[in-house]
């Protein structure tokens, strides 16, 4: 229960912060990530949590899901035909350069074997645009960039699921099962893909016979009723939940505008409250001893991999592309590495792997140190883009413009 109320203060000062937060480089993940810490048997010892820990995995596995099946919410696929280009440039050739690049670095400077270095440059390829909500969930930013890593993040942890399972089995006494691994892999994928399209288009029939149908007041929970069942049949079936999410959140809104609209509330709620416990958790297991077994080469290979692996990834994909050069460095910047990593790397952790701590050490700072980058420097950026009234809420010197339709807009609480 020490953990519960740990996690209730936070959130009531996150919430009491959280006006300011979204107009300065104050980070409620940030909050959560250090309230984790603190409280962790590092510091304080109030709570005694370690790597693995159910509840360790668990929290990621829902954050993610949650995170996922609302930004599938955001896609349009009109939107997406005109331009998928850019997101296909980004996963085809950005994320293939990263993994490359971020295993090249572990190589030389951390000095792990090459097989367990192109894993972890498998499980930090990954972006999270959550800890970059100012980027990402303004309007005021250009459609396309806010299309760009929205669909990048939303599809390229599925993606890099595949490598991650099959170079744990490499590194580890199954390496001889990886061409069965690979079989199993592909039909997880397929299976995730095709519940999260069939279980939205199966509901939306449903809804569609005259005497079936929700009140107006039980509408929200009509999307987290398909979650739920899509979380649940995902690891009954082992099909891959991540995937299901994303594509599910998208065709729920292709299919039913009306439900997307009236669950956006609850979800983006639910979704930061799933947020906010795992990094909470995850701030538990950031001790001072995790950050003393990283070597002088990995707190290197965190730096690269944040200001140069991701940044210089991205821009060569871009080449040749409309983005204007503003744009594209903002793209390239906001590469957060978020929970699919931190899920990634726990399955690295618990493998048994000869290299797995050493690497699970480089994953967890480099995650941690991003989360500290990334989500205190979106609003200063966003503001490039003249986002001045990033809560919806009119700062001081705007009280007169509050009539306007931008003051009118959905208070988003700042990752």
């Amino acid at each position: 229960m020490v953990l519960v109320a740990v996690f209730g203060v936070a959130l009531l000062i996150a919430v009491l912060l959280s006006g300011l937060a979204a107009r300065t480089v104050l980070s409620t993940s940030l909050l959560f990530l250090v309230s984790g810490a603190l409280v962790s048997d590092g510091f304080l010892g109030l709570i005694h949590i370690t790597p693995d820990s159910e509840i360790v995995s668990v929290t990621a596995d829902l954050a993610l899901f949650a995170v996922l099946f609302t930004d599938g919410m955001h896609v349009s696929f009109p939107k997406l035909r005109e331009n998928w280009k850019n997101p296909a440039r980004a996963l085809g050739l950005g994320m293939p350069l990263a993994f490359l690049g971020m295993a090249l670095v572990t190589h030389y400077l951390v000095g792990l074997d090459w097989t367990t270095s192109f894993l972890v440059g498998a499980v930090l390829a990954p972006t999270d645009p959550v800890f970059a909500s100012a980027i990402v969930g303004r309007k005021e930013v250009p459609a396309k960039l806010r299309q760009l890593l929205n669909v990048e993040s939303g599809i390229n942890d599925g993606l890099a699921l595949p490598l991650v399972l099959i170079l744990i089995a490499a590194a580890g006494p199954t390496a001889g099962h990886a061409d069965t691994s690979l079989a199993t892999i592909g039909l997880e994928l397929g299976l995730g893909l095709a519940l999260g399209i069939l279980l939205p288009v199966l509901v939306n029939g449903l809804v569609r016979f005259r005497l079936l149908g929700s009140e107006p007041k039980l509408q929200p929970l009509l999307p987290l009723a398909i979650g739920i069942i899509l979380y649940g049949l995902c690891h009954l079936t082992h099909a891959n939940p991540y995937l299901a999410a994303f594509s599910a959140g998208a065709v729920l809104t292709a299919a039913s505008p009306e439900a997307k609209s009236a669950f956006e509330p609850l979800g983006e709620a639910l979704a930061e409250l799933a947020k906010f416990a795992a990094l909470l958790v995850f701030g538990a297991l950031l001790t001072p001893q995790l950050f003393g077994d990283l070597p002088l080469g990995g707190y290197a290979a965190v730096i690269l991999a944040i200001v140069l692996i991701r940044p210089a990834s991205l821009l060569l994909s871009l080449i040749g592309t409309r983005f204007a050069r503003r744009e594209k460095l903002v793209a390239a910047w906001f590469g957060p590495k978020g929970f699919a990593s931190v899920v990634y790397g726990l399955l690295v952790l618990q493998s048994g792997i000869p290299q797995g701590h050493e690497a699970y050490t480089l994953i967890a700072i480099c995650i941690a140190t991003s989360i500290i980058a990334h989500s205190s420097t979106d609003v200063p950026i966003a503001r490039l883009f003249h986002v001045e009234d990033l809560t919806g809420i009119p700062a001081d010197r705007d009280q007169d413009a509050a009539t306007t339709p931008h003051s009118k807009e959905t208070v988003h609480v700042r990752a």
